[in-house]
């Protein structure tokens, strides 16, 4: 990122050559402040990126949210304090800044604000996306769960009669032992029975709106 103050440097051009050391050190801060911006530009990338992608319901890591507000920690440490030192510098009545280059550093001091700002903001979407990220998921385990609820009670009444009418109590110890099993529509009594009954749960959710 110093690159372009080196040219600046070796063609002449602007205060550099003219000014003091003050000037100079305000031109490398500056510089590197400024080199931040296509950093975090790079981020809001990746962030719009991840978004999409958690949106469309495209496979999407926890773990890349989680590199990136990492990496966002890291970058707004590096940026405070560089903040916290143009700002002493901006203020203090120091002998080696001279009144003309404090004008410059408070140009730097609102560019680091700038930055600061836009890592807070970064790492609030971050933190929304992992929010969306685990609804998503959460969604998708109630749907699934759903569904199996569903079909788990539409074979429930199927499982009771087919219990019911496995039982083995005979009908000659006495009439009242399940006198279905010696009916001629017997084995066709208990299908009928187990279709309307599952027919009518089908009818309940569907008007349920399940």
């Amino acid at each position: 990122c110093l690159e372009p103050l080196r040219q600046r440097l070796r063609s002449g051009r602007g205060l550099l050559r003219r000014s003091g050391s003050d000037y100079l050190a305000y031109a490398l801060l500056d510089t590197v402040i400024d080199g931040f911006f296509p950093v975090l530009e790079h981020f809001g990338e990746r962030l719009d990126e991840l978004e999409l992608r958690t949106l469309s319901n495209e496979p999407t890591s926890s773990r890349e949210i989680f590199e990136i507000k990492r990496e966002l920690l890291t970058l707004r440490r590096a940026i405070w304090l560089q903040r916290e030192m143009i700002a002493a510098l901006r203020s203090d009545s120091s002998p080696h800044i001279s009144d003309e280059t404090r004008v410059y550093l408070r140009d730097t001091y609102d560019h680091a604000v700038q930055l600061i700002d836009m890592v807070e903001t970064f790492r609030e979407i971050a933190s929304s996306l992992m929010d969306l990220l685990m609804t998503g998921a959460s969604n998708r385990l109630n749907e699934v769960m759903k569904v199996l609820t569903i079909v788990s009670t539409i074979f429930l009444p199927m499982t009771f009669i087919a219990g019911l009418y496995g039982m083995n109590f005979h009908t000659e110890r006495s009439p009242l032992n399940m006198p279905e099993l010696d009916w001629y529509w017997g084995y066709p009594f208990s299908i009928a029975l187990m279709v309307v009954s599952d027919g009518s749960l089908l009818l309940y959710y569907r008007y349920k709106g399940w």
